[in-house]
């Protein structure tokens, strides 16, 4: 931090928070609010003065509470910039002025009650998401008394209790009396790997700190007797498996199962932790001078802020989701985006490190080119046909399409900005929006083509791009055996595909169709397969109310990585088929048949009418 302070061409802006980010990539418009510090930090040579009189004591944020601090404070150590900050939610008031004596003491007049906030506005060409994580706050897990008993403390705590620059200068000491533990157990997967809490998913680097954290106790107190209590150890990183081998060498026990109960002996502060042995299968009781619980990794609290803000997608457990998980790991859906650290999944210093410095190498590549290089399939409106609707603009997952509400200028399409996900092309109901290279005709010819010999032998498929069109890849790669009746048309997204082209499979004679895309929390283009949704529930009541059996539209969500679930789906679906008779297939025909006929009935009316207005208006 110190570095990027001192650099000529990097502008640190602290206490400050981003308010609005607005355009596209190269040309984004930031609006930020700079808080108000209260103290001139160009004038301010953090002498300290100001605290000694402070009357203010308050819990130290950055100590875990373990210490205090006063009003006025430098945050931690080496912050820049290098002065003091008054919190005025702290200050004993400045309307008026119940104390003021900071200022009566600071020589330098750099305390300054009146400040206020600044909006501050500035185009950047893109944008890195870098803004960490949070931990699970362990009092969510009653039966190990975090918040009951002061000789539970988290994992982030412990950290505090042991660095020299902490509360206590690097003396271990437990809480309670403040003496020196020699029996400290280690509880993991507090939060994390849990339904019951919400976190299924493993928070990565719990199991590595707790080794650390043992080698540590060892190294400044042998006499320590350390036990740890896991579900397992996943030791995977770059010499991880050694240390976790050394920390068993030096005397510290490992017992697979994770506590029941932790309860406390009022008389002494010593904590009974009640354990099944998963080994053994045997009930065990452990007394501690002090129990540390190895808290897990959540998303940051700002997430839904800064999802809003940039339009981005999450994934099923709440972290921010990359364009592709092995080919762009750091970019966001949003084209000029990218993540950058525990934002993304949980992760250790190290992957951290070096995914920002792949998200600047990817920013710097982007910035040093000077143009955008853009994907062949985006949307083009059709000024003529538009009817200013703004379903288009309303839909899409990018906010690509610019529209004015009551304007007579139709929508105008951002290019950098697309990704050709089609979404605003299956909405318009007026054929006004045509996706390069994915067009209705293109589509429509294939539909066609693939259904004019043996339509009833076939599963016909509409699979996006990214994931269920991959998963069948995926299938076909690992030999998994599924029926060859499968037919497939790929999409850029799910939700390309328009109830005209599910229509025309079946008025064509398709027995089954099925609609395959993401899945729903992890789509590809942030939002989009909840369109495709929309629409299918819409087909099902269509079907339902024509007499044709719904089941035969079916909607699947496949990722590229499940081609077992790929080969499994359409093993089912032709089950299906085979039971779609000659006679029903006629019948759907018949009756899509003759409702096709009304639409170009009345669309042949629209279209005259349109055709007499615009003659009106010419002459």
């Amino acid at each position: 931090m110190m570095d990027a302070g001192r650099h000529s061409r990097v502008s640190l802006m602290t206490l400050s928070e981003v308010e609005e980010i607005t355009g596209y990539v190269g040309n984004f418009h930031v609006k930020v609010r700079r808080k108000a510090r209260y103290v001139d930090s160009g004038k301010c040579t953090a002498c300290g003065e100001c605290v000694n009189v402070c009357p203010v004591l308050r819990p130290d944020e950055y100590q875990s509470g373990l210490s205090t601090r006063k009003a006025i404070h430098i945050p931690f150590a080496q912050a820049v910039p290098s002065s003091y900050i008054l919190n005025m939610d702290d200050c004993l008031g400045n309307n008026p002025i119940a104390c003021g004596k900071c200022a009566e003491v600071c020589e330098k007049d750099c305390i300054d009650f009146n400040d206020q906030d600044r909006i501050e506005e500035f185009d950047v060409g893109a944008v890195v998401v870098a803004i960490g994580m949070d931990v699970f706050d362990a009092r969510e897990v009653p039966e190990y008394g975090y918040g009951r008993y002061q000789n539970v403390i988290d994992s982030m705590e412990f950290e505090r209790l042991i660095c020299a620059g902490g509360p206590t200068g690097g003396h271990f000491v437990r809480p309670s009396d403040r003496s020196r533990p020699v029996r400290i157990g280690f509880v993991q997967c507090v939060g994390s790997r849990s339904r019951v809490h919400g976190a299924e998913y493993c928070s990565n680097i719990c199991c590595m700190n707790t080794v650390k954290d043992t080698l540590l106790l060892g190294e400044h107190y042998p006499d320590t007797e350390s036990k740890v209590f896991y579900t397992d150890i996943r030791a995977f990183g770059k010499g991880f498996e050694e240390m976790y081998n050394r920390s068993r060498e030096e005397g510290v026990k490992y017992i697979r199962g994770l506590p029941g109960e932790i309860e406390e002996d009022p008389a002494t502060g010593n904590l009974l932790v009640h354990v099944e042995n998963t080994l053994t299968g045997e009930l065990e009781e452990h007394e501690f001078d002090l129990v540390v619980l190895s808290v897990g990794v959540r998303p940051p609290k700002d997430r839904d802020r800064i999802q809003k803000l940039l339009t981005l997608s999450k994934t099923p457990s709440g972290f921010l989701m990359e364009s592709h998980p092995k080919l762009m790991p750091v970019d966001a859906p949003t084209r000029g985006v990218y993540i950058a650290g525990c934002v993304e999944a949980p992760k250790d210093v190290k992957e951290s490190v070096c995914q920002a410095g792949t998200a600047a190498a990817r920013a710097g590549n982007l910035l040093s080119a000077g143009e955008v290089t853009i994907e062949a399939y985006t949307c083009r409106i059709d000024a003529e046909i538009c009817n200013n609707c703004g379903q288009c603009a309303k839909v899409c997952p990018y906010h690509a399409i610019s529209f004015v509400k009551g304007a007579k200028t139709p929508p105008t399409v951002v290019e950098a900005a697309c990704a050709g996900c089609g979404t605003c092309g299956s909405e318009c109901r007026f054929g006004a929006i045509t996706m390069r290279h994915f067009t209705d005709q293109q589509i429509e010819a294939q539909i066609d083509a693939m259904l004019a010999v043996d339509p009833m032998d076939q599963i016909f498929t509409f699979a996006c791009n990214w994931c269920s069109y991959a998963g069948g890849d995926m299938a076909g790669i690992s030999r998994l055996q599924h029926p060859a009746s499968g037919r497939l048309i790929r999409t850029m997204c799910s939700g390309r595909v328009d109830e005209s082209w599910v229509l025309r499979a079946f008025r064509k004679g398709a027995p089954m169709v099925l609609l395959s895309g993401c899945h729903f929390a992890d789509c590809h283009y942030i939002d989009a397969n909840r369109q495709t949704v929309k629409r299918v529930l819409r087909l099902w009541d269509k079907l339902e109310k024509l007499g044709i059996r719904p089941e035969r539209l079916q909607l699947e969500w496949i990722s590229a990585a499940e081609g077992q679930k790929f080969a499994k789906v359409f093993q089912v679906l032709e089950e299906h088929r085979l039971r779609v008779t000659k006679e029903e297939i006629e019948q759907t025909v018949k009756v899509l048949e003759e409702e096709h006929l009304k639409k170009l009935a009345r669309e042949a009316k629209q279209a005259a009418k349109r055709a007499e207005k615009t003659a009106e208006a010419t002459a």
